[in-house]
């Protein structure tokens, strides 16, 4: 493609326009040639640095912001936003996309809202996509990924791949980083949601406020005037997220007991499902829900909401619910032990996320609630108190021990958290952890292993082992039994 139809309107060229571009990457290291190389500023390094890099491997030409100090032979594109025009490009350079395309934002419950919408569209016959923290699912993949919110270019690349598998529904997380990031600057949205706010990733944000703004990114400035905006009602956050999205002339749909779209008015837990009573235009539907916990809830509602609000009809979207499988290592049951205590996985690593898979455990079980917990490295360390606190205050038998310790000194991250959690045990080997934990667990308890949920991997130092929650769990139940 012709960098003149790449850069169209995004900024102003400097050099031949008319040079063919045979592919775009941020990543001087992936320069082929033929390419535009964007030279980003980020908060580790400045992509300007890596111009000659990218010139040496045979880059076309090279995307900067207007300020930036680059000197290079090849046509140049400045831009005040040159995120913003990395996306807008890889989605012109890409083209298809499926044609209704969902987004979700909000800090906990988004992989789960993907992964039901999309299994609501499967259920009325569309072929549908999610994509999130868990990879991506279609009709014809399932690849695991690494990335809540791909990067501009590979999620260009994978929309178009989408598109020409047939595709043509399609929900997707959008976390803060990504929208901060304009990773999803070039798609184009049917609808999109908000769940909730907790504290996370302020070691990224420097307050809340701006931690919600970043996703209010998602309604104030890529959701088209007028689409669907699917907010859940019952957030400590939620008037906050209307008044945004009402504020840009969104058609706002809440959900949840205080919705006034789809309305929950009843509710009642047993031990792996839920039986609701929902309000919608006018009439009241029972749904019985195959998942454990309020927040399950609440993420199907966000669900049938944006499956409604891309054209399936609400009794189908309702009656689909009941035939829902939650997403990979949220509250998933991963084995039980001989004498019927059910151990689960859940990827809870959030002070909120935690508090919600306890309470959720917490009706079905007559004995006691054994938690296995730890905080990953490098990461939001105001955190690890919070979490400590949570786990004793909801749980029987707390163990504290390592997530992904990364860069960071394993002890001292369990340290923090011992701080604020009287009476637990630490074991930092995790795998001995979840061994402690499955050998305590009695006729009765409910065990749930938190932090690391559907990932293959720890990561300590600067070196990934493979490692899984569910495998551990296998083995200790084995182990027990013999």
């Amino acid at each position: 493609m012709k960098l003149s139809l790449l850069a169209d309107g995004l900024g102003t060229i400097e050099g031949e326009a008319a040079t063919e571009i045979s592919s775009l990457t941020a990543d001087s290291r992936a320069v082929a040639h033929g390419a535009l190389f964007a030279a980003l500023p980020g908060t580790k390094a400045d992509g300007s640095r890596f111009v000659p890099d990218a010139e040496a491997k045979g880059a076309a030409a090279v995307l900067c912001a207007s300020e930036a100090r680059v000197e290079t032979v090849f046509p140049l594109v400045r831009c005040d936003d040159p995120r913003h025009a990395l996306a807008v490009m890889a989605a012109r350079f890409f083209g298809a996309h499926p044609e209704n395309v969902v987004a979700v934002t909000g800090t906990a419950g988004k992989t789960s809202i993907a992964t039901f919408t999309r299994q609501i569209w499967q259920q009325s016959g569309y072929a549908a996509a999610s994509i999130g923290t868990t990879g991506v699912v279609s009709p014809g993949r399932d690849a695991y990924g690494t990335l809540t919110t791909p990067d501009p270019v590979e999620l260009a690349r994978l929309m178009a791949d989408l598109a020409s598998e047939g595709v043509t529904h399609a929900a997707m997380e959008a976390s803060s980083h990504g929208l901060d990031q304009r990773r999803l600057d070039g798609v184009a949205l049917k609808a999109a949601a908000f769940t909730n706010l907790g504290h996370d990733h302020l070691d990224y944000h420097p307050d809340a406020e701006s931690y919600f703004q970043a996703k209010m990114r998602l309604f104030t400035t890529l959701l088209p005037k007028g689409a669907p905006a699917v907010i859940n009602a019952d957030d400590a956050w939620s008037g906050r997220a209307i008044e945004v999205a009402t504020g840009v002339s969104a058609r706002v749909m809440t959900v949840g007991r205080k919705g006034d779209f789809l309305t929950l008015k009843r509710l009642e837990h047993e031990r792996s499902r839920q039986i609701a009573e929902i309000e919608a235009e006018g009439r009241l539907y029972r749904v019985v829900l195959p998942l454990a916990g309020n927040f399950q809830m609440s993420n199907a509602l966000v669900a049938a909401g944006l499956a409604i609000a891309t054209g399936v009809p609400v009794s189908e979207a309702l009656a689909a619910l009941e035939k829902l499988k939650g997403a990979a290592g949220r509250l998933e049951l991963a084995g039980t032990t001989d004498e019927g205590a059910p151990v689960f996985v859940d990827y809870a690593h959030k002070p909120e996320a935690l508090e919600n898979v306890l309470s959720s455990v917490r009706p079905f079980t007559t004995g006691r609630v054994i938690v296995v917990v730890g905080c990953g490295g490098d990461r939001d360390r105001a955190k690890r108190p919070m979490m400590g606190e949570i786990a004793t205050r909801l749980a029987d038998i707390v163990i504290v021990t390592d997530d992904n310790p990364r860069s960071e000194e394993p002890a001292a991250i369990r340290a923090e958290i011992m701080a604020a959690a009287p009476g637990a045990t630490e074991i930092g080997d995790r795998r001995e952890a979840i061994r402690e934990a499955v050998r305590l667990a009695a006729a009765g308890d409910s065990v749930v292993i938190a932090g690391k949920g559907h990932e293959i991997g720890q990561t300590v130092g600067d070196t990934t082992h493979h490692f899984s929650d569910h495998e551990e769990v296998e083995s200790a139940i084995a182990e027990r039994a013999k």
